[in-house]
């Protein structure tokens, strides 16, 4: 197994070194530790095709990769979200990977239908030729015709034959490729490769499932039951399997398609506005957000110029603390509270304590700045990223991998919001969603919720306690039974701790509720 990891990195090594891909590193910048691969680029260099020359970097790149397959389109757009790893004009590059593949032969769909959902598959007539086609699946149009209901046009995503097994093939290859570099210096430790082949591995083994995508799609509705501006599909549940995903069809007009958008009147203004602002919404208010929404997953409803999203596939789930921690970070970005940014750097462990808060506020005050009274059209983010990768290398800030489909949705939706709208100010519209979710928080609404989540605990740590105490019954029969191995005032001791134990844990959790809940 390991022999065929290394066979499938060396092909993958020629097949970039091949398509150029090779041509945008530059030996002469990588660090010492990694010297001995300068010889490597020089002799991927000499098979270069000569024609790659002429295209552009992202062109070289994406093609590359798309050669390479699903498995790799899929790595590229998650070292989209690394610019610390792969530089800003790379991780920008690799941003534009959108899954645009060569669909699979639609002869084997109504083969895979059957088998999968047995005798509802008859009730998808009129199937269409693929509409959309990704690294994992492709997208039919198709007529639903229930027995017992009326007949609804809806979208049939099915799952590339094979794909699992291409994907548990070639990530055990990255993971090969990780353990190397993470043997190479200490400062690819810091990158964590192996964290990254693992954010990658998960998310390829969810989007594998297209039960999970269908039940995302469930929480997500309920979630946003009582908004409006966004709108996603209905799922139909007698339609759906580990390879087959039903859903209603949605009608709308691609938001990349800026001509088409002012032709039908829609206000791009007010289109961007509302993306950012749901975006915010579903990750600070619910915790819970679409992370692939890159112009291929979004529509715009040219009657209402509602933002439509579809492809579910890849979703990020952040908890109570992280959500504070973005909400108190934009927060103190759009107030300029540089000291308060820095200060939950530090809370939440993304900066180590052996660094000064002073010098990270200052830090980010460098950053931030610049950035208030821009348009997004005057900010450049890909120097906004830089200077943000040069601070992490600056303060040893280690990597949060929940936090990594956080960051890079907020880089898609930011540019998608950017083209929308070149005149966008980020800080304004994001403050009414920030400001008054951490509005809430400091309130009694909020404070009353806190006071929830640490009684929770202290439930579960009370409901411990017997367990506790059923161990420190057992210890004294134990002693009973062997009195003549143990000393009479030792046992005292540990009767005592372990009963403390239990004493302290719920005195321990009650100090955390008054302190917290600001008694």
């Amino acid at each position: 197994m390991i022999l065929s990891a290394y066979f499938r990195l060396l092909r993958a090594g020629y097949v970039l070194a091949r398509e150029g891909a090779l041509s945008m590193i530059s030996a002469k910048d990588l660090p010492p530790a990694l010297a001995p691969l300068r010889a490597g680029l020089w002799l991927g260099r000499l098979i270069e095709r000569p024609s790659v020359r002429k295209t552009g970097r992202v062109e070289r790149l994406n093609k590359a990769l798309n050669k390479l397959g699903p498995t790799y389109v899929k790595f590229g757009q998650t070292l989209a979200t690394r610019p610390d790893v792969v530089g800003a004009g790379i991780a920008n590059d690799l941003a534009g990977l959108q899954d645009r593949m060569d669909p699979f032969d639609p002869a084997l769909v109504p083969a895979i239908l059957k088998q999968a959902l047995d005798d509802k598959a008859v009730e998808l007539t009129e199937l269409s030729a693929p509409i959309a086609a990704a690294s994992i699946a492709q997208v039919h149009q198709a007529k639903l015709r229930p027995a017992d209901g009326l007949p609804k046009t809806v979208a049939v995503k099915i799952l590339r034959p094979g794909v699992a097994a291409r994907f548990m093939s070639d990530i055990e290859s990255f993971y090969v490729a990780a353990r190397l570099a993470d043997r190479l210096s200490a400062s690819t430790k810091r990158l964590r490769p192996i964290e990254v082949v693992q954010t990658l591995d998960r998310s390829a083994q969810l989007e594998l499932d297209l039960r999970l995508e269908a039940a995302a799609i469930s929480e997500m509705a309920e979630n946003i039951k009582d908004d409006t501006g966004f709108v996603i599909p209905s799922v139909s549940w007698d339609h759906v399997a580990q390879n087959v995903l039903t859903t209603s069809w949605v009608d709308g007009i691609p938001i990349r398609d800026h001509a088409a958008l002012d032709a039908a009147g829609v206000d791009r203004k007010a289109l961007a506005s509302n993306l950012l602002q749901s975006f915010l919404r579903h990750a600070i208010r619910d915790g819970f957000f679409h992370a692939d929404m890159h112009p291929g997953n979004l529509f715009a409803d040219p009657r209402t110029g509602d933002v439509i999203a579809v492809d579910f596939g890849i979703m990020g789930r952040i908890n109570r603390k992280e959500r504070r921690f973005l909400a108190d970070i934009l927060y103190g970005f759009i107030t300029r509270d540089y000291r308060m940014v820095a200060e939950r750097h530090f809370e939440i462990g993304y900066v180590p304590k052996d660094q000064s808060v002073d010098d990270f506020a200052l830090a980010i005050r460098s950053i931030g700045e610049p950035l208030h009274g821009r348009t997004a059209s005057d900010i450049s983010m890909a120097r906004v990223l830089g200077q943000l990768f040069a601070i992490t290398d600056l303060f040893d800030m280690q990597t949060r991998p929940e936090l990594v489909l956080l960051q890079k949705s907020m880089v898609l939706v930011e540019g998608v919001a950017r083209a929308l709208d070149p005149h966008l100010d980020i800080w304004t519209v994001a403050e009414p969603v920030v400001g008054d979710w951490l509005r809430k928080e400091a309130g009694p609404i909020g404070q009353i919720e806190t006071l929830g989540e640490h009684l929770k605990v202290m439930a579960e740590a009370a409901g411990r306690v017997p367990v506790i105490l059923a161990q420190a019954e057992l210890a004294l029969a134990d002693y009973h039974a062997n009195k003549h191995r143990h000393n009479d005032g030792l046992m005292r001791v540990m009767m005592l701790g372990l009963m403390g134990i239990a004493g302290v844990t719920l005195l321990a959790l009650l100090w955390r509720i008054t302190v917290f809940s600001g008694w």
